[in-house]
């Protein structure tokens, strides 16, 4: 698979039905979809592990929904993982700061409540793609997080450098909305200026990604602390690490299945 062709063969997968949706408000997009561990998966209920909460991208904006990671969330699932795949508000639906960020938190914390059954850990790990993984490095660093640990996969690591180089026809600006303030609320809201305290996290990244530069993620790496890591992916692009069946996203399912 060429660069070129990740993105149509990420979306060209058919969408896979969640076991059941729970809501974490009355917005149509406070939502969580669960896939449960099924019997007969190569993972015995005994050895489940944590919960993952998944958080897609698509730059913050109402025009990318959850269901392209529908296929990542069932295939997880399969190797006996309790998954959640968040919703949340986005710019041109309600979305934006601070109601994107407020989402995703109650959204983790109602994937945990939901989910809890499945897992004997109640500490979740959570694993977000391009701007789901901005996401999920500023929720983890979240003073009162449940966070175990964070998988950030092509992720808008560094806000800051990403506004500078105006990243999809700045979408970081749509997000943070540009004026009076700006400076401030982009620094709240840049991961690469309040990595989590103690958490694990692991950068998974594609030296040849053309929507998220590599080079995001390693600026967040310079400067993070002892427990950040960063796996950089040869000749891989921005989508092959979350479709099913690529060799990158085996890399992103033994990373999060080595541990259970």
């Amino acid at each position: 698979m060429t660069v070129a062709d990740e993105e149509s063969a990420l979306l060209g997968l058919a969408p896979v039905a969640p076991d059941r949706t729970v809501a974490y408000g009355p917005h149509p997009d406070q939502l969580v979809d669960l896939y449960l561990p099924r019997p007969g998966d190569s993972a015995p209920a005994t050895a489940r592990g944590p919960v993952v909460v998944l958080l897609h991208g698509g730059f913050w904006r109402a025009a990318y929904d959850r269901r392209h990671l529908s296929p990542l969330a069932a295939e997880l699932a399969g190797r006996g993982l309790p998954v959640a795949l968040a919703e949340y508000r986005r710019v041109g639906a309600g979305g934006g700061a601070p109601q994107t960020f407020e989402d995703v938190a109650a959204g983790i914390d109602a994937a945990c409540a939901a989910l809890a059954p499945e897992s004997p850990d109640p500490s979740p790990v959570l694993v977000g793609h391009s701007a789901g993984g901005h996401l999920a490095l500023l929720a983890a660093a979240r003073p009162d997080t449940p966070v175990a640990r964070v998988l950030a996969v092509s992720p808008v690591a560094d806000l800051a450098r990403a506004h500078a180089l105006g990243l999809s026809c700045g979408a970081v600006a749509e997000l943070l909305g540009d004026g009076p303030g700006f400076p401030a609320r982009l620094a709240a809201a840049d991961p690469a200026h309040r990595p989590p305290a103690g958490i694990p996290v692991t950068l998974l990244h594609g030296t040849d990604d053309p929507d998220v530069p590599l080079e995001l993620s390693r600026r967040y790496a310079a400067r993070g602390p002892a427990t950040t890591v960063l796996r950089e992916l040869p000749g891989v692009g921005h989508y092959a690490p979350v479709t099913p069946g690529s060799p990158s996203c085996d890399a992103l399912i033994r990373l999060l299945t080595s541990a259970v």
